[in-house]
């Protein structure tokens, strides 16, 4: 392959997805994480992989486990990577130290929950509300675990960011390609606004957080047939939309939404192809609906039939 379609190549595939060849890819963003338990409804897992580096615990952005013997948390990168550094973004409203002795380890094996792979760095202290970035020899895995080892304590992470080395094959190197949402930071509209905690755009901030009032969901009123949309500027090929629910109560009222498809504004987009409709979503989960590809600039979720209130706390779109 030449250099001028090598070019042509990486830029089409910056159009679907984020490709680079070195290490500036934050592999963990919007990856699949767990942990030893769960403080309460603020404090899931995937808090600190939702791209908010925001670490007051209140507003719902951080991962808490409970007070565990040994407490852990683990993001799935779903690839094998050569790891290189990883940044923790510590609380800052209180328990700095809590932080103090975090080890990071990284590997292929879930034998002890991951926390026996091998070690990257070891965290000796962290300021409140700072982030430290920790670099060491690349590490191969698919797994990066934050582990406080020895001691009964709470683990708080605000955001854990993960970040490989060039990846080469025969010593050229080769392109890591992340999937993009398409509709983060978009243009959003809906049928109405409940109040000023719940405008459109809150479904596409980047931000899963599924508790109501730590604003991060739009929300209609109880309108008739009420609507969300998207508008991603362009026009794709689009496969498959992830929905998270609202997280405090209500998570029947998602139930029959369907997701449209197009470029249409006839009835506010709400005639556009239909895509898939909305089974249950357990609350505050994000589900993620699959389908052959659509081509459309807008994305509508829209409950027809009904008087109902639309709460989404995000909707990611992706193309193939």
């Amino acid at each position: 392959m030449n250099s001028r379609m090598a070019i042509r190549v990486i830029v089409f595939l910056t159009l679907t997805g984020l490709c680079v060849a070195d290490s500036k890819v934050n592999l963990a963003l919007g990856a699949t994480a767990v942990q030893s338990s769960t403080y309460d409804h603020l404090t899931a897992a995937q808090n600190a992989v939702d791209g908010n580096r925001n670490s007051d615990y209140h507003h719902g952005s951080c991962s808490h486990t409970k007070g565990d013997s040994n407490p852990w948390w683990r993001v799935d990168l779903l690839n094998v990577y050569k790891i290189t550094r990883v940044s923790i973004t510590n609380r800052r409203d209180c328990c700095a130290e809590r932080i103090n002795g975090a080890q990071i380890r990284i590997g292929n094996s879930l034998q002890n929950n991951g926390n026996n792979n091998q070690l990257a760095a070891t965290v000796v202290s962290i300021p409140l509300g700072e982030t430290k970035t920790f670099e060491f020899n690349p590490i191969k895995g698919r797994y990066v675990n934050i582990f406080i080892p020895e001691r009964n304590e709470y683990l708080t992470l605000c955001e854990v960011e993960v970040f490989a080395d060039i990846v080469t094959e025969k010593d050229k190197p080769l392109y890591i390609c992340v999937p993009r949402n398409l509709a983060f930071g978009g243009t959003a509209v809906q049928s109405s606004t409940y109040d000023h905690l719940t405008a459109a755009k809150n479904a596409v901030d980047g931000n899963r957080n599924s508790i109501y009032t730590s604003g991060s969901c739009s929300h209609t009123k109880a309108d008739w047939d009420p609507w969300w949309r998207a508008d991603l500027l362009d026009v794709y090929r689009i496969t498959r939309v992830s929905i998270t629910n609202r997280g405090d109560c209500c998570a029947e009222r998602i139930n029959g939404a369907q997701i449209r498809i197009g470029n249409s504004l006839e009835n506010n987009g709400n005639n556009n192809q239909l895509a898939a409709t909305v089974g249950p979503i357990s609350l505050g989960e994000t589900r993620t609906f699959k389908f052959h590809p659509i081509k459309g600039r807008y994305v509508n979720i829209f409950v027809p039939g009904r008087t109902e209130y639309l709460t989404l706390c995000e909707v990611e779109v992706f193309s193939d």
